[in-house]
């Protein structure tokens, strides 16, 4: 949705001017929603790595937790075989 800047009290600007003041405009405009856009991608992907962080600590847990029954178990085996 376009809006025009608001210019009470001001002078008719030269359509050259007028011009290069809605060229500009469009272009403050464009990188508002650049950088909007840029915040919602940054809050996904905070997201997403807190979820892949959360995922590997599970499986280091997990790992950890096999890597003690199989020592265990090779503690059981006797020296000589």
């Amino acid at each position: 949705m376009r809006r025009p800047i608001d210019r009470p009290h001001i002078a008719p600007y030269s359509p050259a001017m007028q011009a290069e003041l809605d060229t500009l405009e469009s272009k403050i405009r464009q990188v508002a929603e650049l950088c909007h856009s840029l915040r919602q991608d940054n809050i996904a992907l905070r997201q997403q790595l807190l979820a892949t962080q959360q995922d590997n600590k599970q499986l280091t847990t997990r790992l950890n937790a096999a890597k003690t029954r199989l020592q265990t178990l090779l503690d059981t085996l006797p020296e000589d075989i």
